[in-house]
């Protein structure tokens, strides 16, 4: 397949098609009003719209679609499973889907000591559980997380982010014992030092201004951190960030909860972003990619003799035997096939970016890894000046031209592409980007 656009965008039944939404769906859903794009089916990473318009697919459903849409392999395994369990409920019943699920992923996670899983449906469901887990086992109240974080929209997951204020705006009184300290943010370093010395700086920033002036450690249950901000800008943790971390946290009995929901299941060249800094977490939360599609939450922890019991927290459809086969198949193509093919595709892309940003100074930042990068867009003078309009002409012209590209952060362009992207298509997105790099380039 190739892109193909036969209509101008977006086409006369897409038109009809968003009218239709307009009249009946929640305001607050925020579709791209760059890229109204109105989809009718998908196969790998190309995506066809009611008009017959055909896209080559960067955003994978926000990073879902790790092995593409409608991978043969994950319908196979769904169909086989709804022939003989949809639903059952494993918080009432026994599911040996769940079980054998959870021993794969327990596997994978570093470490060894016992480790157990909560099955739920969603990122932030993975989060809550968390959250609720922290202050259970450490009978603790205090929890750290970022600026830039965002670990989902319900309660708990709100409170604990801070990348948007429309987000939190009105939603008040959040979660409280929630207290919020400076991502290492290189390209923007909140203490406006050099990319050296950054991740330290924010290290220091916890241990003598949190731990010394706002709360004792004995009183901190956990603190909460994406390896890579995803909705923050695709803004990774420096290795060493994590590693001291991971070092103060264990120092003071804090539980490390990771959020790899965006950045986990092989999008980063490894099974889970942490493992480039070789860490060992207490508690990570995983969605998204895990089930190529399918609901599926996961929160996997250090079980120790402080695990909560019977009760104390559950779920009517996490775990759902579709979902827990879909995930199967995920990881069969993802241990077997798709890892190789991020850490060979993935650098590819990474240098276009940075040949990119070398010839043309709107792109003030390349960040990331594998397949879980970032550009981001400043003004066209050469300064650090955020350019969301830039960043949103981008996006559009992108989508004109066949491109499915999002936005993240305030002038972050993400590049999200699902796992299987083969060089070929890799070359063709990035021509596309290219091309309206250099046209927003030339307007100044």
């Amino acid at each position: 397949m190739t892109i193909t656009i036969k209509t101008p965008l977006p086409g006369p039944k897409a038109r009809e098609a968003m009218a239709r939404d307009a009249r009946v769906i929640s305001q607050s859903y925020t579709r791209d009003p760059q890229a109204p794009v109105v989809v009718e089916r998908a196969q790998g990473v190309w995506v066809t719209d009611v008009d017959g318009n055909t896209f080559l697919d960067f955003a994978a459903g926000i990073a879902v679609c790790a092995t593409g849409h409608c991978h043969p392999q994950v319908v196979a395994a769904i169909e086989e499973q709804a022939r003989k369990l949809i639903h059952i409920s494993g918080t009432d019943f026994f599911d040996p889907t769940q079980a054998a699920l959870a021993e794969r992923v327990t596997a994978l996670v570093p470490g060894d000591f016992p480790k157990r899983v909560f099955f739920c449906n969603s990122g932030a469901e993975a989060i809550e559980a968390a959250l609720k887990l922290a202050r259970y086992k450490t009978r603790r109240q205090y929890v750290l997380a970022f600026t830039g974080a965002f670990h989902g929209r319900t309660y708990g997951a709100m409170s604990l982010s801070a990348s948007k204020t429309v987000h939190r705006t009105r939603f008040g009184p959040l979660v409280p014992g929630i207290i919020h300290v400076p991502y290492p943010y290189c390209y923007r370093c909140p203490f406006h030092l050099e990319r050296t010395s950054c991740s330290l700086a924010c290290l220091d920033y916890i241990q003598e201004t949190v731990f010394r002036k706002q709360v004792d450690p004995q009183e901190v249950a956990a603190v909460f951190i994406e390896p890579i901000q995803g909705e923050g800008g695709y803004v990774p943790a420096p290795d060493d960030f994590l590693q001291g971390l991971r070092q103060l946290t264990a120092q003071h009995g804090i539980l490390l909860v990771v959020d790899e929901v965006q950045s986990g299941i092989g999008r980063t060249g490894k099974m889970f972003a942490f493992q480039w800094a070789d860490i060992e977490p207490d508690v990570i939360c995983l969605a998204k990619g895990i089930a190529s599609g399918l609901p599926l939450g996961i929160t996997i922890y250090r079980s120790d003799e402080r695990d909560w019991g019977p009760g104390a927290h559950a779920n009517t459809f996490g775990g759902n035997p579709l979902a827990c086969a879909a995930a199967q198949a995920t990881l069969d193509l993802v241990e077997n096939s798709l890892l190789n093919n991020v850490n060979a595709v993935g650098p590819y892309i990474g240098q276009r970016l940075f040949d990119l940003a070398e010839e043309y100074p709107i792109i003030g930042d390349v960040r990331g890894r594998g397949f879980m990068l970032g550009a981001e867009i400043v003004a066209p003078q050469g300064t650090k000046t955020k350019d969301k309009e830039g960043r949103d002409t981008l996006t559009r012209l992108c989508y004109e031209h066949g491109l499915i590209i999002l936005g993240c952060g305030e002038n972050t362009v993400r590049f999200a592409p699902p796992l299987i992207l083969t060089p070929e298509e890799a070359k063709l997105g990035l021509d596309v980007f290219a091309t309206a790099v250099q046209q927003v380039a030339r307007r100044g």
